[in-house]
């Protein structure tokens, strides 16, 4: 299958998406060694929480608005399918699905849990990876 949207593209939203999912919001605010800072409930927190980066979340919404129509379609029909929602065998059920999202597609792509998971397995399952392809490292 020769993807609508550029592989360099789909492997750039699953690196953004990777980079999205690993924020964790925290109260810790620098000012402090942080094993002296205790959670809410006195509980310590995290040395691997981290500070939202809204530009990581800004850039990743960009990338799906920058997309033509059936490329942000095709984008949510490879999560569904990634998901288990649809099987690779339906792909057109799922593009056509999909594409009735519109621009609705964005939200639940950025609502999605584990997008950058899901992404990669609906590629998978057409035998599409982002080995290679750019420096994901």
């Amino acid at each position: 299958m020769e993807p609508l949207t550029p592989l360099e593209t789909l492997c750039r939203i699953v690196l953004r998406g990777r980079e999205y999912e690993a924020q964790t919001a925290t109260d810790y605010d620098g000012g402090e060694a942080a094993e002296n800072i205790d959670g809410e409930d006195g509980e310590a927190l995290s040395v691997l929480d981290d500070s939202v980066n809204d530009s990581v979340e800004e850039e990743l919404k960009s990338q799906f608005e920058d997309l033509a129509e059936d490329q942000l379609a095709e984008v949510l029909a490879f999560c569904w399918v990634g998901l288990g929602t649809y099987d690779a065998s339906d792909w057109d059920e799922a593009m056509e699905a999909a594409t009735e999202e519109g621009q609705g597609a964005i939200a639940e792509l950025m609502d999605m849990p584990m997008l950058a998971s899901v992404l990669e397995a609906g590629m998978a399952a057409f035998e599409l990876s982002c080995d290679g392809v750019g420096d994901l490292s």
